[in-house]
Order: structure tokens, then C-alpha cells, then sequence
């Protein structure tokens, strides 16, 4: 079972960026997907970038152009380069398999605490 930590959130300024980190206890090697979601309260969770064992990626219309996702498998670590940020962006940031016919996220895998992402002036 692998299990995620995010870190790398903070306050940032409107038009700022960001580099978030998910390190992963185990390999993700075996991973088809790895994903980032994020989450405003009372919300649910949704996926905003994905990227595959094969390096391809997709994104939500939302930050299409604007948030970057890579892996280093050799550092068991995922990020998410997020530019040009806005205060829509404001949420709690997680990582875990990307999914995309499941709504919220995967349900049979740990979640992490997330990062908190605060875009404000």
C-alpha cells in the first residue's frame, strides 16, 4: 500500500507561483497514472492533472496552460509547477492515483493531508 505526502503550499500572490511535491512511501513504478486533485470545503475532490508511467499528461480546462505536472520515478516523487496563479486556485492540494471515471478520486487508496494553496493579495 502506498501511501503520499504533498508538501509545498503556501500564500502566494495573485499572478505568483508554485512547486507542489508528493513523495510516495513505495514505488510508483506500477502506477498507471499518478494525479493531483484539489478540494475547496464542503466540496469534493477533482482531478486537475494526471500523468501517465508514459509521461503523458492532461488537465482540466481550469488550469490548462497555467500548472505543469512531471514525475521522477527514481525519487518515488510527483510535482505540480503551478503558474500564473489565481485566487479560484485557493484549495487543498492532493496527490494520489490519477483516475478518470471515478468522481472524487480513488476511494480504495489512502488519501495524504494535502498542501493548502492560498492565492490572495
Amino acid at each position: 500500500q502506498v501511501h503520499f505526502v504533498e508538501s509545498g503550499g503556501g500564500l502566494v500572490q495573485p499572478g505568483g507561483s508554485l512547486r507542489l511535491s508528493c513523495a510516495a512511501s513505495g514505488s510508483i513504478f506500477s502506477i498507471p497514472a499518478m494525479g493531483w486533485y484539489r478540494q475547496a470545503p464542503g466540496k469534493q475532490r477533482v482531478l486537475v492533472a494526471m500523468i501517465t508511467s508514459g509521461d503523458s499528461t492532461r488537465y482540466a480546462d481550469s488550469v490548462l496552460g497555467r500548472f505543469t505536472i512531471s514525475r521522477d520515478n527514481a525519487k518515488n516523487t510527483v510535482y505540480l509547477q503551478m503558474n500564473d496563479l489565481d485566487p479560484e486556485d485557493t484549495d487543498a492540494y492532493y496527490c494520489n492515483a490519477g483516475v478518470l471515471f471515478q468522481a472524487g478520486g480513488p476511494t480504495d487508496s489512502y488519501w495524504g493531508q494535502g498542501t493548502q494553496v492560498t492565492v490572495s493579495s
